[in-house]
């Protein structure tokens, strides 16, 4: 024997409910077909009484629509010989669900009583039209009267089963009935013959009741989803459907936000014994879940990750409440005269507070009755004013085994904690089948896709990059990235997804991804860019592990720096400004890091792609302590002093390096030396040295006036005067045998940078091209230095170095 219900997608129209017919006639045994409103119907309904009860006249466009649909579902689904009876039926209830509306919009008023009369016609026509098509196909199919079955109390709205007497009639009424049934759900009566019904969700309630009764070898929930699954998949794309699952399993997901099953439903089939199975009745092939008694015999830990929406926080607080007793009792007392229900309550062990998670649309009479029912104790300051927080909801991790496993709370509040989602309240009971905690509604979807990654998809962990600046250095980390998407996902559990890009003109976000084949022409078409527009982008997404990626050379941006981190958005930089800039800024910079706990790298401010502050940073974590650095920290000024000989104007030079990329967008930045002493200044701080830009000595190289040049312009035509001054330096470095090197030295504290002549046989002699070089040395290396070299400038290493970058805030 099997009970079916089908709910108000499956019922939705004629297509729809030609579909449950290949369902139905599946079975040889006798089967008890429970059925929804037509999808959207049960809400036409009150829109329709509510809009009577206020006396406006759009009942009757609502009313209009719900005919609509019926009689059009009768002529899609019956052959037009049986139309007559049917519409005149449907017509007749129609007729009589109009004059109930007539006298509430006549009389401005509408009674639960005449509510749960006015929206029982929804489920009594869908049930009385779907026996009909079936009897029309074959079956031998009759129409029943739930409200003859079920029996409640007089709680019209949520009524209360009196489950003795409905099983004594549904016993009574349905054994050794035709081979089909089909029964309205969510209805019942009560003891006057009144109609009640059962809340909304209410029919799988009535189907699991019926099962119950008739021992039911299954009850089938069909519905359009595949199953009850591991999250929402409307907000969880990676969310699957669970094979199998508890009851105890099942109930708290119910009760938690998974809306497939309605929780009142599973304690009828519990006590019976019945496995419940959820499937989807447009993929009927799909195997979708079963719960039952053994649903978990794996030994799963968590099984689904849930949530409420549209939860408050009441907390009650005060000194006075230590140690006094009642306090609790009065509480909820308050909160149950006035019919609040109470979904969620944590206490402190002080007993100086209790908190407790309500329906948001009741938070401000409940918080109302509670300050009336203790304003005595307010008064005298004993207890103070509730407090009273909205726009809030529950996550919870479900499973029966997760009390057999240590650290799991840990790994859930450290998962949300990473990403910035803030915990308002927890509950965990002693069973531990249930871990809530309390978090804005904003949060919910980050929270939701990083804890079913963190325990159902630890295998892959998802990237969300943010790219400002896309010149020659971010056009080359895009294409990297391309490039390497489909391996790091393979072979690394890495999925890297770019989903906003912006230039200084320019922005475009997606949510999704964006193509990184055509990402030029996506940004081409994107929005107008502001480094504030993109950083509310950003903000605004909130989307888990997230990473801006800086590529410019920008003051401006690096002062936003700050803003991504408390936002728990990790930075990754090859800008310099902000780690060169006054030392308190740094540190803030760094404390934000460790506050947030969300990386802050900027690797390639020196070096490019080589791991020279990375190095630096592991040689100071093991003990060992920096005396002196000695390097070639500028690609740049290596690639133009080893280029030029004389043969060429020193001018033209500088313009080759800045065309292949080697120089900053503006060469005077090389060329002065300013960009070198960032880069050692750095090192030095990351050394632990407290030193600002200006403590550093500037040997220049350049001539006279080169330095005050008004543009980029004007200093190419400074170097080409000046072309005699730097021959000179050439010839004079020739002539000891020696070569030009820019380098930077830190030692006892102090730093310095210049042009030097290195002479034959030293570690910077032979350096190449863009080279750099840099030679630590330490109390493990006193005499022959650690060192590191390689090349360190040019836009592809320098994007190399930010996707490395990248990829370790994956390990964060």
């Amino acid at each position: 024997m099997r009970v079916l219900k089908f709910g108000g997608s499956s019922v939705a129209g004629p297509e729809a409910i030609s579909a449950t017919l290949e369902i139905v006639s599946r079975s040889e045994t006798p089967v008890f077909v429970v059925v929804s409103a037509l999808g959207g119907v049960t809400d036409l309904l009150l829109e329709a009484t509510f809009h009577a009860a206020d006396q406006r006249e759009e009942w009757r466009e609502s009313l209009e629509e719900i005919e609509t649909r019926y009689l059009n579902t009768v002529r899609g689904l019956l052959p037009v010989a049986e139309h007559a009876p049917v519409l005149s039926k449907v017509k007749k209830e129609l007729n009589t669900l109009e004059t109930l509306l007539e006298g509430a919009y006549l009389i401005g008023e509408s009674t639960p009583k005449l509510r749960d009369k006015i929206v029982s016609f929804g489920e009594l026509l869908s049930a009385f039209i779907i026996a009909k098509f079936y009897k029309s196909k074959g079956l031998n199919a009759v129409f029943q009267d739930s409200r003859e079955l079920i029996l409640t109390d007089d709680t019209f709205g949520n009524a209360r089963v009196n489950q003795e007497k409905t099983e004594t009639k549904i016993k009574a009424v349905l054994r050794g009935t035709d081979p089909v049934v089909v029964l309205p759900g969510f209805i019942a009566s009560n003891g006057e013959g009144d109609t009640t019904t059962l809340g909304r969700g209410g029919s799988d309630y009535s189907a699991a009741l019926i099962a119950g009764a008739l021992r039911a070898d299954l009850l089938e929930i069909w519905t359009d989803v595949s199953g009850m699954f591991t999250a929402n998949p409307r907000l969880v794309k990676g969310a699957r459907p669970i094979p199998t699952l508890s009851y105890e399993e099942a109930m708290e997901l119910s009760h938690f936000g998974a809306k497939v099953l309605y929780p009142p439903t599973i304690r009828p089939a519990f006590q019976a014994g019945i496995p419940i199975l959820i499937k989807n009745t447009f993929s009927p092939d799909e195997p979708g879940t079963l719960i039952e008694s053994d649903g978990n015999p794996h030994g799963r830990t968590v099984r689904g990750i849930s949530y409420v929406p549209g939860i408050a926080l009441l907390s009650l607080e005060g000194p006075g409440m230590i140690g006094i007793p009642g306090i609790s009792n009065r509480f909820f007392k308050v909160l149950s005269q006035k019919g609040i229900n109470i979904v969620f309550i944590t206490q402190a062990s002080s007993e100086h507070s209790i908190c407790v998670g309500i329906n948001e649309n009741q938070a401000s009479i409940a918080a109302r009755e509670v300050n009336r029912a203790f304003d005595r104790e307010i008064e005298k300051g004993e207890i103070y004013p509730v407090k009273e927080e909205k726009d809030l909801s529950i996550v919870a991790l479900v499973g029966d085994r997760m009390k057999e496993h240590q650290g799991l709370s840990g790994r859930m509040f450290s998962t949300l904690g990473r990403n910035n989602v803030n915990i308002r309240a927890i509950a965990q009971g002693a069973s531990e089948r249930n871990i809530s905690a309390v978090i804005r509604s904003v949060d919910v979807k980050k929270a939701l896709n990083t804890l079913h990654e963190t325990f159902f998809e630890e295998q892959v962990k998802q990237l969300n990059l943010f790219v400002m600046g896309v010149g020659n250095v971010g056009a080359r980390l895009l294409n990297q990235i391309r490039d390497q998407q489909k391996f790091l996902k393979k072979e690394h559990r890495l999925l890297i997804r770019v989903v906003g890009i912006s230039n200084s003109r320019k922005m475009v976000y997606r949510q999704s991804g964006i193509p990184l084949a055509r990402w030029k022409s996506e940004l081409e078409e994107g929005t107008a860019a502001s480094p504030q527009a993109f950083y509310d982008v950003v903000r605004n997404a909130n989307l888990r592990n997230s990473v801006f990626i800086d590529n410019t050379a920008s003051a401006e941006i690096s002062g936003w720096y700050s803003k991504y981190l408390q936002e728990s958005v990790a930075v990754v930089t090859c800008n310099k400004i902000a780690c060169s800039s006054v030392y308190s800024g740094y540190l803030k910079l760094k404390a934000l890091s460790r506050t947030y706990g969300v990386p802050f790298l900027f690797e390639t401010n020196v070096g490019a792609g080589l791991p020279v502050i990375d190095t630096l940073k592991n040689l100071i974590l093991s003990g060992d302590r920096v005396r002196k650095i000695q390097a070639v920290l500028s690609g740049s000024l290596n690639f133009i002093f080893n280029t030029y000989d004389g043969s060429e104007p020193f001018a033209n030079v500088v313009r080759e390096a800045q065309l292949q990329g080697f120089t900053e967008p503006d060469p005077r930045i090389d060329l002065s030396g300013v960009d070198v002493m960032r880069k050692i200044l750095i090192l030095a701080r990351e050394s632990g040295l407290e030193l600002e830009l200006q403590d550093i000595e500037n040997h220049s190289f350049l001539p006279e006036g080169a330095g005050d040049s008004a543009d980029i312009d004007a200093f190419y035509n400074t170097l080409e005067r000046g072309e005699p001054h730097f021959k000179t330096l050439l010839s004079a470095a020739k002539k000891k045998g020696a070569r030009l090197k820019y380098v930077a030295e830190l030692n006892n504290g102090k730093a310095s940078v210049g042009l030097e002549e290195i002479p034959e046989g030293h570690d910077f002699y032979n350096l190449r091209g863009s080279d750099n070089i840099v030679l630590f040395y330490t109390d493990r290396y006193p005499e022959q230095p650690l060192m590191i070299k390689g090349a360190g400038a040019g836009a592809e290493v320098t994007a190399s170095g930010l996707f490395a970058d990248i990829i370790r805030t994956g390990n964060y």
